[in-house]
């Protein structure tokens, strides 16, 4: 078979692999959206709100005490009000309260929409970020990341449109792609690492160069199509082709991009040398590439979830966290990539204003914090507010399905048309659920 009559045979396979992945699947109405990415930094265990963006003076006023207000059910047994050990400064042309735990989230406030007014319905770790990653408790439904770049496909046709930071490169919710096809599941690299050969090992092929490599995988995505042609459609061996199609593209770029060792000190040492500054570096070195959704998990665990010691907790792990996010978010707007990329900060949850084992706070799904900050977002405002105490979203509730509903829309999509037909129905990233918060868009 000459090379001509290969590409002859598989033109509706890998030729149509490349465009459909460039293109995307989403067939619905272009919204006004203004982001073309996506970076979510995520905080997994639950950061508490109430001491980082949302001051409550009413905890030390209240100190010991239990109002009825606050007996909403939680997962442990909980006591009297906490107050917060971190004061609060005005920061911003609004005056919008940060914590003295984020004193550089503060410096770029008016970049940012902090929205005081999240909840959700599920208090356990797993279910619930199940949930904030997919929309759904279930552990079989795709994740944001993986819609996203099914809907919008990928700029870059030599990297993964939709790619997982943390150190260890685990992942979980965060990278499922579910019933959806499974190249668009998240593809996890270690921000732990520096040297890119230890991120992503045997990507390069040390035995063949470029040109040989290319007749050898033409030969078996020959006998693949040929395979395929014989017994019909099978999405194991379509999603394998993909995979070998774009390990071979991403060896000629994918080292270079993940390389942080190629910036300038001072912009390495603004964003930190820790797992997550790394990552977040990285981060921006990807959407400046084209690549459509990056993860960005700050700790392998789930270190936010402060159940006792939380002053001392907090006090050490929010410097690392600060210092990055703030540098992201300061860089981005630097090279004019801020405007169309969307930042979006958070955990699963947020934390009690009771007590738990006297110095740390139970999971607290009925109010918690977000913050959203270019892409469209109208910046430098809070949004929405919680309790007295902060236990409770009161004032423009934001659902996860709102969340996500808004992240689509900035990206031009509308999610009630972002569908997938599965199991004889058709899914989709916010079920039937869902509204477009508009009171934070710009």
């Amino acid at each position: 078979m000459t090379r001509r009559e290969l590409f002859s045979q598989v033109c509706g396979g890998l030729g149509a692999i490349g465009l459909n992945a460039l293109a995307g699947n989403y067939t619905g109405p272009k919204m006004p959206g203004k982001a073309k990415h996506v970076i979510f930094l995520f905080l997994p265990g639950g950061p508490s709100h109430v001491d980082m963006f949302d001051p409550k003076p009413a905890l030390a006023k209240f100190a010991g005490q239990r109002p009825g207000t606050v007996d909403l059910r939680t997962e442990r047994q909980t006591g009297g009000l906490l107050p917060s050990p971190f004061q609060f400064t005005k920061y911003g042309k609004a005056g919008i309260d940060v914590s003295e735990l984020c004193p550089k989230i503060g410096s770029v406030i008016d970049d940012i929409c902090v929205v005081r007014s999240m909840y959700t319905f599920n208090p356990t770790h797993t279910p619930a970020r199940s949930l904030i990653h997919s929309g759904s408790i279930l552990a079989t439904r795709p994740s944001m990341g993986a819609w996203v770049s099914y809907g919008l496909g990928t700029e870059n046709q030599n990297l993964p449109a939709f790619v997982n930071l943390s150190p260890g490169g685990g992942g979980g919710a965060q990278l499922r792609s579910g019933f959806l096809p499974a190249e668009f599941q998240g593809t996890p690299f270690s921000d732990s690492e520096i040297e890119p050969e230890k991120m992503i090992a045997n990507l390069r092929n040390k035995l063949l160069d470029k040109d040989a490599q290319r007749r050898q995988l033409d030969a078996i995505q020959a006998l693949n199509q040929e395979f395929s042609n014989g017994f019909g459609a099978d999405d194991f061996l379509d999603a394998r082709i993909k995979s070998m199609e774009a390990a071979y593209r991403m060896q000629f770029e994918a080292m270079d991009v993940f390389d942080i060792r190629k910036e300038p000190d001072a912009i390495r040492a603004e964003y930190g040398a820790t797992p997550f500054g790394q990552g977040c570096l990285m981060a921006r070195r990807l959407v400046e590439k084209g690549v459509r959704y990056v993860h960005v998990n700050t700790d392998a665990g789930q270190d936010w979830d402060d159940h006792k010691d939380l002053e001392k907790n907090l006090r050490k792990r929010c410097p690392a966290m600060d210092q990055a996010a703030a540098a992201l978010v300061a860089d981005l707007k630097r090279r004019g990539l801020l405007d169309e990329t969307l930042v979006v900060w958070g955990g699963e949850f947020g934390r009690t204003p009771v007590s738990e084992s006297g110095s740390g706070r139970d999971h607290n799904p009925y109010g918690f914090t977000m913050w959203m900050a270019g892409g469209g977002i109208k910046g430098g405002r809070a949004y929405g507010a919680t309790d007295e105490f902060g236990f409770k979203a009161v004032e423009n509730r934001v659902s996860i399905h709102d969340l996500h509903a808004t992240i689509l829309h900035q990206l031009g999509i509308d999610h009630t048309k972002l569908t997938y037909r599965y199991a004889g129905r058709d899914f989709r990233l916010t079920d039937v659920h869902g509204e477009v918060v508009k009171g934070i868009l710009a």
